[in-house]
C-alpha cells in the first residue's frame, strides 16, 4: 500500500516524501483511513513503529479540510475577526472564572489537542506536527514545564490550531486563563499507559471536563492495562480497535539478553562491554536520578563519554545532553524513566538496562528506543540475584524467555551475596512472583519521586 492509497491530500504526501517515506507501516495504514472518517480509534502499537505519523497525518488533513479561514491571512500570522474572541474565557474545575486574556487579543482557539506524558515527546510530535503539515496553513504549539511560561502565553496568544501539551503546563495554562480548549474538535491521547504511571490520571480527568462533550477522541498506548482499558471504556464512542502487534510486545527487530552479573560490579561490566565492543553510542537505564548522575560521573572515570538525563535536569540541559548525545560528542545517555518515551534517536543499536524497572512493561518502553522503523537493536539487562522476580515478570509480559549469556570474569557473584540469595535461575524458572492485577497498582517510589520533579506541573509561582 502506497499513501496515496490512504486518501491523503499533496501537500501532505509532499511532506511525507520529503521524509524519505515511501509506503506507510501498519499503524498507519490502518489508523489513518479510520481517523478520516472521523471515528474514534483505540490504537495499539509497538514504540517505534510511526504511530505519530498514524495520527498527525490525518489531523492536519481534517483541520484544513474543514478551515474556513483565508489560507493567505494565516500564512501571515494573522487571524481574520470571524475567528477569534474579543475575550477569551475558561473556568478551573470548581467552576469560577479563572481569568482572560485583555480585549483586544487576537488569537484562534486550539482545535485539536494531543496530550503526552514527558516534555521530550510533547517537542517531538509537535516537530513532526510541524514537519509533516508546512505546507498548510495551520499552526501549531507546544507547551510543558521547566520553561517559561510567558513565551507560551504569547504563542496561545498568537492563536493556535494543533496544541501538544503535558498534563500539568496545561492545567496551569487553564487555571491562569490564558488558555480556552471550548474549539477542540479532536483529542489525542498519546503514550496512555505511561501518563497513568506517572500518575496523570487525575490531570487527564481535570482536561476532560474543560473540553467539548462532542469530539474526536484517539487513544495510542503501547502496553495495556486494566487502567487503559477502564479510561478507553470512559473516553471512546464504539472506537476502532487497531492492533498491529501482540499486547505489550517489543519490537521483533530487538535482540534479548541478560548478562547475570553481581551487583557491585555492573558498572565494571558496562564499562567492559561498551569499551570491549567500541559501542559508539548506548543508551542506559537507570531506576533513580541520583543513580544516573552517579552511574555517569562514574563511567566518566573509566575513560567512557556519558551524561545523564532526568526529571531533577532542566529542560535547558536535558535539551543540551540529547543533542550531545545525538551528535555522538557523548556516547553514553544514562537515563531514568522519563526518558522512555519521546527520545527519538536514529541509529540507536544498544539500550542497557542497567537496573530492571520495577513495572514490567516499562521494560517494553526502555527497550523500544533501539530497533526502530524496521532497524536491528540490542537490549541488554545487567542482572543481579535481587532483580530475579523483576525479570521472571518481565518475561511474563513478553511472553518468552530471555537468552542468558555470562560474560568471562563476571559471571559469579561475590561470595557475602550467594549466602544471602539463592543461585541464579534461568529465564522460565519456576519461582513465586506478582500475580494478578500487581504491576498496575500504586506506582513504586521512583515514579513518584521522577513526577514530582518532571518539571511537567507546577513549578513556576502563580500569578493573582
Amino acid at each position: 500500500m502506497s499513501f496515496e492509497q490512504l486518501g491523503l491530500q499533496a501537500e501532505l504526501l509532499g511532506a511525507v516524501a520529503a521524509e524519505g517515506y515511501t509506503s506507510p507501516t501498519p499503524i498507519q495504514s490502518r489508523a489513518i483511513p479510520v481517523i478520516l472518517e472521523g471515528r474514534d480509534v483505540l490504537g495499539g502499537a509497538q514504540t517505534g513503529t510511526g504511530k505519530t505519523a498514524a495520527f498527525a497525518l490525518p489531523i492536519l488533513q481534517l483541520l484544513n479540510m474543514h478551515s474556513e479561514r483565508p489560507a493567505r491571512s494565516l500564512l501571515r500570522g494573522q487571524a481574520s475577526e470571524s475567528d477569534i474572541d474579543t475575550s477569551l474565557h475558561v473556568e478551573d474545575s470548581r467552576g469560577k472564572a479563572a481569568g482572560s486574556f485583555n480585549k483586544g487579543e487576537r488569537g484562534r482557539l486550539p482545535r485539536a489537542l494531543i496530550l503526552t506524558p514527558t516534555r521530550e515527546l510533547a517537542a517531538q510530535v509537535e516537530e513532526s506536527v510541524r514537519t509533516y503539515g508546512r505546507k498548510l496553513p495551520l499552526r501549531s504549539t507546544v507547551i510543558y514545564g521547566g520553561v517559561g511560561i510567558n513565551p507560551q502565553i504569547e504563542a496561545l496568544r498568537r492563536g493556535v490550531d494543533i496544541l501538544v501539551a503535558t498534563p500539568g503546563r496545561l492545567l496551569d495554562h487553564a487555571g491562569q486563563g490564558t488558555l480556552n480548549l471550548s474549539k477542540v474538535e479532536i483529542l489525542v491521547l498519546d503514550e496512555a499507559d505511561r501518563m497513568l504511571d506517572m500518575g496523570f490520571i487525575h490531570d487527564i480527568r481535570r482536561i476532560l471536563k474543560l473540553l467539548p462533550h462532542k469530539r474526536q477522541n484517539l487513544l495510542f498506548s503501547a502496553t495495556y492495562s486494566n487502567e487503559i482499558k477502564s479510561l478507553a471504556d470512559g473516553l471512546l464512542h464504539e472506537p476502532e480497535l487497531i492492533e498491529v502487534a501482540r499486547r505489550n510486545t517489543a519490537a521483533e527487530t530487538v535482540t534479548h539478553v541478560v548478562h547475570p552479573v553481581g551487583h557491585s560490579r555492573k558498572r565494571e561490566l558496562l564499562s567492559h562491554l561498551i569499551k570491549g565492543g567500541d559501542w559508539k553510542r548506548v543508551l542506559v537505564f537507570t531506576r533513580t536520578k541520583h543513580g544516573a548522575n552517579r552511574l555517569a560521573n562514574q563511567l566518566m572515570s573509566d575513560g567512557v563519554s556519558a551524561t545523564a538525563i532526568h526529571g531533577n535536569k532542566s529542560q535547558a540541559a536535558r535539551t543540551r545532553a540529547l543533542a550531545e548525545f545525538k551528535s555522538g560528542a557523548v556516547r553514553t545517555l544514562v537515563a531514568t524513566d522519563i526518558a522512555a518515551r519521546g527520545l527519538d534517536i536514529d541509529s540507536l543499536p544498544h539500550v542497557v538496562n542497567y537496573e530492571l524497572p520495577n513495572i514490567p512493561e516499562d521494560y517494553v518502553h526502555r527497550i523500544g528506543r533501539t530497533g526502530r522503523a524496521g532497524a536491528n537493536g540490542m537490549a541488554l539487562s545487567l542482572v543481579c540475584l535481587e532483580e530475579q522476580e523483576l525479570l521472571t515478570n518481565i518475561q511474563k509480559v513478553l511472553q518468552h524467555k530471555i537468552q542468558v549469556e555470562k560474560v568471562p570474569g563476571f559471571e559469579q557473584e561475590n561470595a557475602s551475596a550467594s549466602r544471602q540469595a539463592p543461585s541464579f535461575r534461568q529465564p522460565g524458572a519456576r519461582q513465586d512472583t506478582r500475580g494478578g492485577k500487581e504491576g498496575f497498582g500504586r506506582r513504586p517510589s521512583s515514579h513518584r519521586d521522577e513526577r514530582k520533579s518532571s518539571g511537567d506541573g507546577r513549578n513556576f509561582k502563580r500569578r493573582g
